[in-house]
């Protein structure tokens, strides 16, 4: 055989073919769908703040007469369900209670739930750094390709749609003969 000369590699039949790797594809979450979600959220931790303040002017005053006692716990209510909703719950499954509503899920860039401690930076750091440049940290999603924001790219995740079927064009009608346009 000369140093030229080219092996023939073996035919492979249908039985030999490998399969193809199958990729996931996920789709991104609209922007509306994310200030939705976040607005949920905010108005879940608001209306538990706004009933404890309620509870204290009713029992009497403000911070410094008896309602203060009140005010104090529906501060410390607001703040462990904030960790839980935005900490615990969106680092275990991946949703807080207004991604749920929306049909939002938090991944990371490869896939699966981000995980207590990611969850904590991404809302409890992100957010406020997101903010913090007039809210530009926000909207920065309406021009990424990717469609992630500040607070994503801190922690590494991205914001995709639960259960989004790909949208499949309706088949065309084939014209009736003497129809004009």
């Amino acid at each position: 055989m000369t140093p030229t000369a080219q092996t023939a590699k073996p035919a492979r039949g249908p039985s030999d073919r490998r399969p193809e790797p199958r990729v996931r594809v996920r789709f991104r979450a609209p922007f509306a769908l994310r200030c939705g979600a976040l607005l949920i959220d905010y108005i879940l931790l608001a209306l538990i703040l706004t009933f404890s303040i309620m509870v204290a002017r009713l029992m009497g005053g403000g911070a410094r007469m008896a309602g203060g006692s009140a005010q104090k716990a529906g501060i410390v209510i607001t703040l462990v369900v904030a960790l839980l909703d935005l900490g615990v719950l969106a680092g275990l499954t991946g949703k807080t209670v207004g991604k749920w509503t929306t049909g939002l899920r938090i991944e990371r860039m490869h896939g699966g739930p981000p995980g207590i401690p990611r969850a904590l930076l991404r809302h409890f750091v992100g957010y406020p750094l997101s903010l913090l440049p007039l809210g530009l940290g926000f909207l920065i999603v309406t021009v990424m390709p990717t469609g992630r924001s500040l607070h994503d790219f801190i922690a590494g995740t991205v914001v995709v749609r639960e259960n989004a079927a790909p949208v499949v064009a309706p088949a065309r009608r084939p014209r009736p003969q003497g129809a004009q346009m």
